[in-house]
């Protein structure tokens, strides 16, 4: 869906129907998918080009969707080293397929469910490629609002910070329903109704409960905005409002 919403080509006809009743009922997906992907692209320059980071661990990738993460950062930094994780077959072979990294720099896939932190942190694909003894950026882009409360999406995301080094970086964003008011309610409660009925159901989350998963970590300016606001450059759209944008986006160090 998220390919779809974006204008890919990499999804089946059952994504794209979910999609469209997703977009029926919240136009603002569209531009919500593309201000995550273009949050993406700036936190991942600024973490190369100015923070001097050469490892990313991106849970939850999804489809590969030009640019990657991988060429934003090896742009910026041709020897960062980059792994992709993902629990979607078809993610496994879209990745095997296209991510190819730069000679000097490496990129990666494990298939592995983020509801089990260990499978990513103990594959060797993961072992190969980033050094757990220096800083990494761990990518949770448009993830936890897909991990229900009782799947333990706060432990989850601590047990994987807690293999990292001081110094690394948490990037994040998460689906809101906080920017809903009476008049968008049932368009609101049809988004959640499709993403249910799709199989995947949405856990959208408020402001408090979205900066509980950065709780122990240093926010970088200007701390947790929706994301078109996070440090935009020339290129980022101006939405009309925060509620053009149903979501929040952090960036934080562990100290």
């Amino acid at each position: 869906m998220y390919d779809y919403y974006l204008g890919g080509r990499s999804h089946y006809e059952a994504d794209a129907r979910a999609a469209e009743a997703v977009v029926a009922a919240l136009p603002a997906v569209r531009p919500t998918a593309r201000a995550n992907r273009d949050f993406m692209v700036r936190v991942t320059r600024w973490l190369a080009a100015e923070q001097g980071v050469r490892q990313f661990l991106d849970i939850g990738s999804g489809i590969p969707t030009e640019p990657n993460l991988h060429q934003v950062a090896q742009a910026a930094a041709p020897g960062a080293k980059v792994v992709y994780t993902d629990n979607d077959p078809l993610v496994r072979q879209h990745a095997q397929a296209l991510l190819h990294g730069t000679p000097e720099g490496h990129a990666a896939y494990v298939h592995a469910d983020v509801t089990d932190p260990e499978s990513v942190l103990d594959a060797p694909e993961l072992s190969d490629t980033i050094d757990l003894g220096r800083p990494v950026a761990l990518s949770a882009n448009a993830l936890f609002h897909f991990v229900p409360d009782d799947r333990q999406p706060y432990d989850v995301l601590r047990t994987l910070l807690g293999a990292l080094p001081a110094g690394s970086y948490l990037v994040l964003t998460h689906a809101t329903a906080d920017f809903v008011d009476a008049r968008s309610a049932a368009g609101a409660g049809a988004v959640l109704d499709a993403y249910a009925g799709s199989g995947c159901p949405l856990h959208p989350r408020s402001r408090e409960e979205v900066s509980r998963f950065f709780d122990g970590l240093e926010l970088a300016e200007p701390g947790l905005v929706v994301p078109h606001r996070w440090r935009p450059d020339a290129d980022t759209p101006a939405e009309a409002g925060a509620a053009g944008i149903p979501a929040y986006a952090g960036v934080a160090r562990k100290p």
